[in-house]
């Protein structure tokens, strides 16, 4: 009966256009109409930082570049993943991310609790030239990376965020380059500013090892340091679970 009435779907080919649309309608509703709710079921950890002005360039040109094609941020609750690579990721984690970059490809490692795993030369020798640090290695090199980062668009991009929910305010989007600069330059003029704004949790280095300048490298050897340590919320979770009974 079911194949009978498939084959006679079959010969209308606008009965099994609309066929297709409603199944693909049941399964998109069934993956969106959750996202309306997720203010009211995702809770918010009340240490969960924003990313710095220099984070969130970094955080762009980590997407510019592709990275998010090979790299998944999304450690699942799995014994031999959390082994590797450390508490399973929360959904509240990520809820200060427009757009959220969880992914499912790993072509490379996960870089969830990436940050402060490796050094800072570490990850610009890596970044420069993969093999020389990971003989093995098929990521591309990024040399151009080196170049100087351009800040003009960090007080509009903080701005959209703040329109979207983040807690950028109105001295944090003023005061978005000068922090960018400030961040990598720790014994400069500006950090006492910076840390006005953004507090003492944000590491503050010349990421590509030359305080004099700010490139590209820096703001993404930041962005990669602050991955799964904007909140100790899966850390703390994952040794309550080791401790029950």
């Amino acid at each position: 009966m079911v194949l009978r009435l498939h084959y006679n779907l079959e010969k209308l080919s606008m009965g099994l256009v609309g066929a297709i649309i409603l199944a693909a309608s049941v399964g998109g509703i069934v993956e969106i109409a959750p996202l309306f709710t997720i203010d009211e079921t995702v809770e918010i950890p009340a240490d969960l930082r924003v990313l710095t002005p220099l984070e969130l360039a970094g955080r762009e040109i980590y997407m510019r570049e592709g990275c998010y094609a090979c790299h998944s941020q999304m450690v699942r609750s799995l014994a031999d993943e959390i082994d590797r690579y450390g508490p399973y990721s929360l959904a509240s984690e990520s809820a200060y991310d427009h757009p959220m970059l969880w992914g499912s490809k790993r072509t490379g490692p996960d870089l969830a609790r990436v940050g402060g795993k490796y050094s800072d030369p570490w990850q610009v020798a890596h970044l420069i030239d993969p093999r020389a640090v990971v003989p093995a290695s098929i990521m591309p090199a990024y040399p151009w990376l080196m170049r100087p980062l351009d800040t003009a668009g960090l007080p509009g991009a903080l701005a959209t965020l703040a329109r979207l929910g983040l807690p950028y305010d109105a001295a944090m989007i003023a005061g978005a380059k000068a922090d960018a600069l400030a961040q990598s330059r720790p014994d400069g003029p500006g950090i006492q500013g910076f840390q006005d704004r953004h507090g003492d949790r944000p590491a503050l280095r010349a990421f590509d090892g030359d305080p004099g300048r700010l490139t590209e490298m820096d703001a993404l050897v930041a962005y990669l340091q602050s991955l799964g340590t904007q909140t100790a919320a899966a850390s703390a979770l994952l040794e309550e679970a080791r401790h029950e009974p």
